[in-house]
């Protein structure tokens, strides 16, 4: 039995209520005479005015709104938010909160004021909550995707006593001065609350400590899912792996006690197929370095997050299922497996066999998780799709080069890179394009197979690390890889973040149309 569970094949989720069950409602006029919780009235910065309508509230109030922002020098800056109680008026709390400059093209800005408005929430444990506020149509479904996935606290592997309460939020009314963009808000709200739902999934499964979230246990919460959402969904045992020639995984999975689990969900839209997609995540449950063991500093205690481009590739999964978008078919894919150290364990040294026959002298077993990509990377081809996305926590060169705020992304195909930049900017996840510098397969020669895993330097480590997947996808299809090492773990705040989820449903989204 682990943390109470008694059925060791299931990793507990979180139900994320607020996407599916707030009641979010748009109004043309104004906030003031109704009754509510809490009212929060937004400002742009540099136009932090109480006026008209609102001076006649603050009149009734007291003077109160006028109070709160003087009192904290409240200057409408993105994010920035004070509230305070309430008198003379229908609401029990009023709220100010900075919108910046809504006309701010960066969807991260308007995440930003999502989850300010979160935390003004749970702060005031209001039932039913009112905001006035011109928003933009094309940040809104930012707002919505950060306010309900900051209502939802994690207390699955706490006490009772040490749990968080959920807030209590019920009704969020929106009130406007117009009424022309409530479509576009509505259409918004519904690809919000689909895209927070798949976002929780993933921060559900790579939050999940190691000895919960397990290569049977991710196959299971997967497999339910697709079948839950009408997608088709199968995982491949470790003897019909050995049958298609997955050496290379299956090398990795061996000296776990628990077996590799190939997962293989399929999404087929309604209407004529016109484009076909894979997407690849990887999904090392735990990262010991195998032989090459993690050393101190090397990060061990966080090697859970290692199956983050599973959770991105199954969020994801979750998201379109729920949206269902026509003529384009998706299959998410992803190898499990556990990196440990016994007698079974492949080795320093070791000469294996990918899908494609190639041959791989393993001179690291720390660089574990390209080896479960190349054979998913085969598998995928030989599936038909035109595009393969895969994505992985795969080198700490990554985080080097760029930091804890942005994955780095390869592509063999400028249009496919285009597509994901703009997925990427629309959904306000950070990615920044690096090369595929042909020169640096160099380093992967091998003196006693076709090719090693690593090469003998650690320069340029993430590109190295691409141009060896690259060695098992053909040019007959367009081919990126995604490094997310950095996002895919807040440092701060020590959780998942789901990151991945947001730009890879908004790839295949757009493919669709």
């Amino acid at each position: 039995m682990v943390f109470g569970i008694k059925d060791e094949t299931t990793i507990p989720l979180n139900e994320q209520k607020f996407a599916k069950e707030t009641l979010v409602t748009f109004h043309k006029g104004s906030a003031c005479s109704r009754d509510s919780d809490l009212t929060v009235f937004c400002f742009e910065s540099d136009h932090v005015k109480v006026e008209g309508e609102l001076a006649a509230f603050d009149l009734q109030a007291g003077g109160g709104l006028k109070d709160l922002i003087e009192a904290n020098e409240f200057k409408g800056a993105v994010g920035t938010s004070f509230s305070s109680l309430a008198t003379g008026v229908a609401a029990k709390r009023i709220a100010v909160l900075g919108l910046g400059k809504l006309d701010t093209p960066h969807a991260a800005h308007h995440a930003k004021i999502g989850a300010a408005l979160a935390a003004l929430c749970k702060a005031s444990k209001a039932k039913t909550v009112c905001v006035q506020g011109e928003f933009s149509a094309n940040g809104s479904q930012q707002i919505f995707e950060s306010l309900f996935l900051g209502l939802l606290p994690d207390n699955r592997f706490k006490s009772a006593e040490k749990a968080a309460k959920l807030p209590p939020l019920h009704e969020l009314h929106v009130f406007s001065k117009e009424d022309t963009h409530h479509k576009e808000l509505e259409a918004a709200l519904a690809r919000a609350r689909s895209v927070a739902v798949g976002v929780q999934f993933a921060k559900d499964l790579v939050f999940a400590p190691p000895n919960v979230c397990t290569t049977v246990s991710l196959a299971h919460a997967a497999v339910s899912m697709a079948k839950e959402l009408g997608l088709e969904g199968k995982v491949l045992s470790p003897e019909e792996c050995e049958k298609l020639g997955m050496g290379s995984y299956l090398a990795v999975a061996r000296g776990s006690q628990h077996p590799a689990q190939f997962i293989h969900l399929t999404y087929k839209g309604a209407g004529e197929i016109k484009r076909r997609i894979a997407v690849v995540g990887k999904g090392v449950t735990f990262d010991t370095g195998g032989y090459n063991v993690k050393v101190a500093g090397g990060m061990m205690e966080l090697m859970k997050f290692d199956m983050g481009g599973a959770g991105a590739t199954f969020g994801a999964a979750k998201a379109i299922a729920l949206m269902k978008p026509a003529n384009v078919e998706v299959h998410f894919i992803s190898p499990a497996a556990e990196n440990m150290i016994s007698a079974n364990a492949y080795r320093p040294g070791d000469v294996i066999t990918a899908g494609n026959g190639k041959t791989i002298e393993v001179n690291n077993t720390d660089a574990e998780g390209r080896l479960c990509l190349c054979d998913a990377l085969v598998y995928a081809e030989k599936l038909g799709v035109d595009t393969i996305v895969d994505i992985a926590t795969l080198t700490g060169a990554c985080i080097i080069a760029l930091g804890n705020k942005y994955a780095a992304y390869y592509a063999t195909s400028d249009d496919l890179a285009k597509s994901i930049d703009e997925a990427a900017k629309h959904s306000g996840e950070n990615v920044w394009r690096m090369p595929l510098i042909a020169d640096y397969a160099d380093g992967l020669k091998s003196h006693c197979a076709d090719l090693q895993n690593t090469p003998a330097h650690r320069n340029g480590g993430s590109i190295t690390a691409a141009l060896f997947l690259q060695e098992f996808v053909t040019n007959k299809v367009a081919w990126a890889h995604i490094d997310m090492a950095g996002p895919a773990w807040d440092w701060k705040e020590q959780c998942a973040t789901g990151f991945g989820v947001r730009t890879l449903t908004e790839l295949i989204m757009s493919a669709a149309k």
